[in-house]
């Protein structure tokens, strides 16, 4: 079932809410710049065991609304505080992919981890996602700038530039094509504008006032939110267990799904 939630004046965001009677509650988080449909092998399995599952489209993405501004992690992590009221989600299990993966981080910190009983944080872009002078371990700035320039000029080249890096296994055309296509749902405003966030934000502090059960999934060959940005997690986070996934890259629901949903559901049930 679908739901309109006002996050704020004049701004709706999309929540799909699957199996409401179900015995446990998953939140999941997209990343950029998809919307909820990427966890399309989650969303169809999960409820079959009994679960909730509930997924938004993040501003600016998929069938929300996409207003001009509001894209910095703190507005992002606070729309997902609208929709646990509003849906009054209580001990859910929050977890989120890629950029998704940073707004749970910073909503498990500004929001005091609210409700939230587990936190799953898969090819997450946390703490940072670019290279800085005390962690050179992200990918270099000027990617991100190349994105935002591609973003403004030829936005379809750069989301099939962006497409090109997210798999280790070769997918099938329609897979990758269908992929495309939820890039460009969202708004080429809020897709430069959270590739800006990536440049402005850092989730250091974050990390450290997270203090549920937390389980990092991560590629190895990850070419997007590199590798060592799992390892900083796993560091920064107590009480945290970090998977690694051999021949994965950046969408590891994708490139390992059956690994990937046995150890999201082993995570559920303990």
């Amino acid at each position: 079932m679908g739901y309109y939630i006002t996050v704020e004046p004049n701004v709706r965001v999309y929540v799909e809410d699957l199996n409401p009677t179900g015995d446990k509650t998953v939140f999941l988080i997209h990343g950029w710049p998809g919307n909820h449909n990427l966890f399309e092998y989650q969303l169809s399995q999960l409820p079959k065991l009994g679960y909730r599952c509930v997924a938004m489209d993040c501003r600016g993405f998929g069938l929300s609304d996409k207003p001009w501004d509001g894209y910095g992690y703190d507005r992002l992590a606070d729309d997902v505080r609208v929709v646990v009221d509003v849906l009054q989600l209580k001990n859910f299990i929050l977890c989120g992919h890629s950029t998704g993966g940073a707004i749970c981080v910073r909503y498990m910190a500004r929001h005091n981890g609210y409700e939230v009983s587990k936190l799953g944080l898969f090819a997450a872009a946390a703490p940072s996602l670019i290279q800085r002078p005390n962690f050179p371990y992200g990918i270099q700035k000027q990617a991100v700038l190349d994105i935002i320039q591609g973003t403004y000029t030829d936005r379809p080249k750069m989301l099939q530039t962006f497409g090109n890096t997210i798999f280790y296994h070769r997918v099938s055309i329609p897979l990758s094509n269908w992929i495309f296509k939820l890039g460009l749902q969202a708004a080429n405003w809020s897709t430069a504008a959270v590739a800006n966030t990536w440049i402005n934000e850092v989730l250091f502090d974050d990390l450290a006032k997270i203090h549920v059960p937390t389980l990092i999934l991560h590629g190895i060959n990850d070419q997007v939110c590199l590798y060592p940005l799992a390892v900083a997690q796993q560091k920064g986070i107590s009480n945290s267990k970090l998977i690694a996934f051999n021949q994965c890259g950046h969408f590891l629901f994708y490139d390992q799904l059956d690994k990937f949903n046995k150890e999201l559901v082993a995570f559920i049930r303990n």
